[in-house]
């Protein structure tokens, strides 16, 4: 079974001092370009893109004043827009949240996506607690019920996600007709109102873009424990996990599966690599010392060769990982060892793929299209 690849793009890398060493402008089109086009030349699965509601931040809620690390972001769905036309191949999964936005324009602009780059879109739902966010919108005061808020939160993104699929849906496939001899453009039967009333949303429908190129574009989720592991079995396709040992993924990968065994299991790692071990350590030690503390992270933080992370990744594997969404410290440093080093030690092993096999991201993870639940059956 070959590997499924992916890389997480944020800023000037995953490490906070990285924009130290990274040469690019964070904030233009050319240095997102090429590193979206350096990932499809390694034949990566797909790229994700960094978002959120606040600035980046050391403090759990609000700005922490700090002028010494990358601060700001461009909006990740229109991003990955300006990057279709530039990629043929590589699946774009940007991150859009699911708390004060609605999910009617979220659905609208993944769904363009899709649309913009022939079937490759993806979207990663986030929520937001936080209070500072939420003073952004002044819609809702945060937390609502502090015993009950984050999973509320989760509830809503469930309602979300639902409702963005309902909505990719309610344009059969054939709904655009052209039909110039009659004059109509589209056949109004094949429209549907989804009539979705929930808790948090109250969404008619239809949408206002026609059925994706995939029918539905890919759903991920970043999950650290049981209720995001249950809001991925519920709503996405894909699940990105944190293990920091085999053991771990294991033991992971079953309680996950536990909930759905059909959900794509993909695990994080943020990585550092130099053809010499030594090399990397130093490397990211530098960087911890520019930024006045040891790297933190989420997800487990591997430092040495490509070849030794190669043996990780088989491992882990072998533990019922089914692909890996890799974090590069520094871009376009990490990221160029992951297209040109990494792909070349799995290939080595079988591992990884020498062409891309389809031209739809479900395509490449082997996702089925699915049709319309709108669509009526013959």
């Amino acid at each position: 079974m070959r590997l499924h690849l992916a890389v997480a793009l944020d800023g000037a890398g995953w490490h906070p001092a990285a924009w130290r060493e990274s040469p690019s402008d964070v904030f233009s089109a050319r240095h997102w370009a090429a590193l979206a086009a350096e990932a499809e030349r390694g034949l990566l699965d797909f790229v994700t893109i960094e978002d959120a509601l606040g600035l980046q931040s050391t403090a759990p809620d609000g700005d922490d004043d700090r002028t010494d690390q990358v601060r700001g972001r461009f909006d990740a769905v229109l991003l990955a827009a300006r990057l279709a036309p530039l990629t043929r191949r590589i699946g774009l999964v940007p991150t859009a949240t699911t708390t004060h936005t609605e999910p009617f324009h979220v659905a609208i602009g993944i769904a363009t996506l899709d649309h913009v780059s022939g079937g490759r879109a993806g979207w990663r739902p986030r929520v937001s607690a936080t209070a500072s966010d939420a003073r952004h919108f002044g819609r809702r005061r945060f937390p609502l019920d502090p015993d009950t808020h984050v999973r509320d939160l989760f509830a809503e993104a469930a309602d979300a996600v639902e409702v963005a699929r309902r909505l990719w849906d309610s344009w059969e496939d054939d709904a655009e007709i052209r039909d110039v001899a009659t004059g109509r453009f589209i056949d109004r039967d094949k429209l549907h109102y989804i009539d979705f009333t929930g808790r948090f949303f109250s969404v008619k429908g239809p949408s206002i873009t026609p059925r994706p190129p995939q029918g539905q574009p890919v759903v991920t989720a970043l999950a650290h424990a049981r209720l995001p592991y249950e809001f991925a079995a519920s709503s996405a396709d894909v699940v990105y996990v944190t293990p920091h040992s085999a053991e771990q993924a294991g033991a992971i990968v079953r309680e996950i599966k536990e909930l759905s065994g059909e959900l794509k299991i993909f695990a994080d790692l943020l990585v550092f690599l130099d053809d010499d071990a030594d090399d990397a350590a130093r490397r990211k030690g530098r960087l911890d010392e520019l930024d006045g503390a040891e790297l933190a992270s989420d997800a487990a933080v591997f430092t040495g060769t490509p070849a030794r992370l190669a043996e990780v990744l088989l491992e882990w594997r072998r533990a019922g990982i089914q692909g890996f969404r890799l974090r590069p410290g520094v871009v376009p440093h990490d990221l160029w060892q992951i297209t040109r080093r990494l792909t070349a030690e799995l290939r080595g092993h079988g591992a990884f793929r020498h062409e891309y096999e389809a031209g739809t991201l479900r395509g490449l993870l082997g996702l089925p299209r699915p049709a319309s639940r709108y669509a009526e059956v013959s």
